[in-house]
């Protein structure tokens, strides 16, 4: 059960938290999309014998990114092939992608889609007319699983009423895991080695958010699955909407940080993402275009998609520029480059849309397509909907800007980041894609540490898994970390650590705080610290700066990634500085530590790959087109533990799907 906010502020924090011990089988760290499904599935192939525990930094009904809603489930194979899907993928990250890993959850994720319908969630059903039915209408046309036919917005994309969409889904994974197995409001900080075992995991520390609390957690294995890193740039919004953003704020990249500091590969964190959403609101255009058939005009009210300028602009990233459907990261190029050109900014032709297709709508008809128009927001970014009202914004009156957002780093959307890990054990996986552990058996979806499993957005390699698929990823990894932790059945976890050293880790924010804070009048600016808050200020402004932010149309230099690999490691020296007066601000502290570690990550990945693969993501100014010919592979790292140095290197891209 969590606990509630303390009625007058944050809880104080003190020296000498109560530490709880605790020891399970296997570990599940998070309380998003993947980690629900990892706690709906794991109980199935548990032993009699064998414990879980689910650690999640919030709650789980309102936990990742999912949280708020959503009024599509992006991913759904229905009558397309998993061969489909994999060549979509591709094509959609320029053509270097994990196709086992893709291949192997286009097998399975539409099973998550029919459990959700099955729980309640009211998914859109097209009559045999071709008529729309949303809400609790759709029921009258059967279930998917049955075989009635989903509102489609697009190839993979199906229509729901998703604003309790998070709410359902954590329900059944708290009813099949056991409330008593579930500890909500727990920040999971920092991953533990065995003392004796090299490369195998132990455990994990971490601490209550809502009481003075230190939680030291032991298991054969563990699945990780904390979402990806927000706020690691400056957001487009400041002042009041400083904290407005398009993925979840609470999202500090702990999955990244977490798994890499004890070894775990890292794969393709050059990879970044930059959604064009409704501009200020974040509000997401994925329906105004596939649904409402909006298009995109430029300043001039030109629809410059299909000018000659583009396609020829295209051309030079071919064969993705060419291809039939055109990338994310392309279809974001051609905004800036009419930005840049000086025909912005970029406008979402809402008019039109709504207009031509009212011309074939009766006025209850039509008035339902409005409502729809507005429901897209409400079911997922109520703020847009907020600023539209503030800005006195009809869409079948008054069109809305578009633009770009600040980067993201995630690997379950159209982004591909994340930890390597192991393919599925079949003989048409290549051996490259397959990690042995210590018994030298494969575990679909491991990563290079024995016993550590990631799903959703902690797999590389394989975006557009979207909230479905990172529901099914999560049962599918959860199985081999319980077929892991039974293989290891005589394994007894053995931590380095001692309790006291695990709690100064923790705490040490908090201790820096109480021993300096009588110092000053005021306790927010101290010589002998920093507060989270600030480090964050300087962390986004540095990456804004120098690291391809908005500032500079996400463009960076050789030179520029120098510097802030210099800024980078200062922060990270400064961290030792951190205080935390609250549970609040020590929350903040360790977020703003892992988003650290997360980004300088992201930017070695981007030194080190000579080109620019992903324009409209970013541009590296110094490499500024595609290499094929000398960079068609992934940029893998490495951290070691032991002597804190960094390996980056290449992988081969083995095709597995032919074009």
């Amino acid at each position: 059960m969590a606990l509630p906010n303390k009625p007058m502020g944050e809880l104080k924090a003190v020296r000498d938290p109560e530490v709880e011990e605790r020891e399970v089988d296997v570990l599940i760290v998070g309380g998003g999309m993947a980690a629900c499904g990892s706690a709906f599935e794991v109980k199935k192939w548990l032993g009699d014998d064998q414990t879980v525990l689910l650690c999640d930094k919030a709650a789980m009904e309102r936990s990742g990114a999912v949280a708020q809603g959503l009024s599509a489930i992006n991913t759904y194979i229905g009558d397309n092939s998993p061969e489909d899907y994999v060549r979509m993928v591709r094509n959609d990250l320029m053509g270097i992608v994990r196709e086992d890993l893709i291949y192997d959850l286009g097998c399975h994720v539409d099973d998550s889609v029919h459990l959700f319908e099955e729980w309640g969630l009211p998914v859109w059903k097209k009559t045999e007319e071709g008529k729309n039915l949303d809400g609790k209408k759709g029921l009258k046309m059967g279930s998917l699983k049955g075989g009635a036919s989903p509102v489609r917005t697009g190839k993979w994309q199906i229509m729901i009423n998703g604003e309790s969409y998070k709410r359902i889904v954590a329900e059944a994974a708290k009813k099949a895991i056991g409330d008593d197995n579930v500890l909500e409001r727990c920040f999971i900080v920092e991953l533990l080695l065995d003392a004796s075992k090299e490369n195998q995991i132990a455990g994990a520390v971490g601490f209550s958010v809502r009481e003075n609390k230190v939680y030291i957690i032991k298991c054969k294995s563990m699945m990780v699955a904390c979402g990806g890193a927000v706020n690691i740039y400056q957001p487009r919004s400041v002042g009041e909407g400083k904290g407005r953003a398009w993925y979840p704020v609470w999202n500090a990249g702990s999955t990244y940080t977490m798994c890499m500091k004890v070894g775990a590969e890292l794969s393709m964190m050059e990879n970044r993402f930059t959604p064009a959403r409704f501009k200020d609101g974040y509000g997401p255009v994925g329906a105004w275009f596939l649904l409402f058939k909006a298009k995109t005009l430029n300043g001039l009210g030109e629809a410059f998609a299909g000018s000659d300028a583009a396609k020829a602009e295209l051309e030079k990233y071919a064969p993705y520029g060419t291809a039939a459907i055109t990338p994310t990261c392309l279809r974001n190029h051609l905004m800036l480059f009419e930005m840049k050109e000086g025909r912005g900014p970029i406008i979402m032709d809402t008019v039109t849309a709504l207009a031509e297709l009212g011309k074939t709508m009766d006025k209850k008809e039509l008035k339902h397509l409005e409502s729809e128009a507005w429901e897209d927001f409400l079911d997922m970014t109520c703020g847009q909907a907020n600023l539209w009202c503030a800005t006195n914004t009809e869409p079948e009156k008054k069109n809305s800007e578009v633009m770009p957002t600040e980067p993201y780093l995630l690997g379950s959307h159209s982004g591909c980041c994340g930890l390597w890990t192991s393919g599925p054990d079949y003989d048409w996986v290549p051996d490259s894609y397959k990690i042995k552990a210590d018994n030298g058996k494969v575990y679909n979806r491991m990563t290079t540490v024995n016993g550590l499993f990631t799903s959703g957005d902690g797999v590389g390699g394989s975006g557009h898994k979207f909230s479905s698929g990172s529901h099914a990823e999560g049962r599918m990894a959860v199985k081999q970390c319980v077929r892991y932790a039974k293989d290891h059945a005589d394994y007894s976890p053995a931590l380095a650590q001692s309790k006291e050293e695990l709690v100064d880790l923790v705490y040490k924010p908090v201790r820096t705080y109480l021993d300096n804070f009588e110092y000053t009048t005021d306790e927010d600016i101290n010589p002998e610290y920093v507060k989270p808050s600030g480090m964050a200020l300087r962390l986004m402004k540095a990456t804004h700066e120098y690291g391809g932010g908005t500032a500079t149309y996400y463009l960076t230099t050789s030179k520029n990634l120098e510097i802030i690999m210099d800024l980078l490691a200062t922060m990270r020296e400064d961290c030792e500085k951190l205080a935390a007066g609250d549970l609040h601000e020590l929350m903040r502290c360790w977020e703003i530590y892992h988003r650290i570690w997360t980004v300088e990550s992201h930017l070695r990945h981007i030194q080190y790959r000579k080109e620019t693969r992903y324009p409209g993501f970013y541009y590296q100014a110094d490499y500024p087109g595609q290499d094929d010919e000398n960079w068609f592979a992934f940029v893998n790292s490495k951290y070691d533990p032991k002597s804190g140095e960094w390996d980056v290197f290449k992988r081969d891209y083995v095709q597995i799907i032919p074009d």
